[in-house]
């Protein structure tokens, strides 16, 4: 079919799909953290990093989302749709919660200033199972490199 610039424009703009994870073996223990990006329903991308070797499950869970946002903001996306499994993270960004630990402010800090280079984001609680991916790849991030 061809697509007319207005039919290029909407695709454009349609919202990509990021769903995070996070995971500590021990809390604090070693930690992954994992993420993947979706665009009409097909994976375009994923990761996973080693977080520490002495991370909470909040820092696994934060450096997940950290690490959809960036890669986000280097494929051009401009309109994103977060899911996680982690209803504090979730909140916290939303500005529903506030964010008391220490641990976890610069990361919360430093996804907020992430989340200014984009027109928009919305987040989205989802459980585990809708989440399988992102959480295998965390899984996969807890052994490091």
């Amino acid at each position: 079919m061809f697509k007319t610039p207005n039919n290029i424009k909407s695709e454009l703009n349609r919202p990509y799909v990021l769903n995070f994870d996070g995971c500590s073996k021990g809390n604090p223990g070693p930690s992954g953290a994992g993420a993947v990006i979706y665009h009409n329903d097909a994976e375009i991308w994923s990761g996973h990093q080693f977080v520490g070797s002495h991370s909470t499950n909040n820092q696994a869970e934060y450096n997940g989302l950290l690490l959809g946002l960036n890669q986000a903001i280097t494929l051009g996306i401009k309109q994103l749709h977060v899911c996680g499994d982690s209803m504090l993270v979730i909140k916290q960004m939303r500005g529903e919660f506030k964010v008391n630990s220490p641990n976890v402010i610069e990361l919360y800090n430093n996804a907020k200033k992430l989340e200014r280079q984009f027109e928009t984001v919305t987040y989205e609680h989802v459980y585990r199972h809708n989440n399988i991916r992102a959480d295998e790849l965390s899984n996969t991030g807890v052994t490091p490199r």
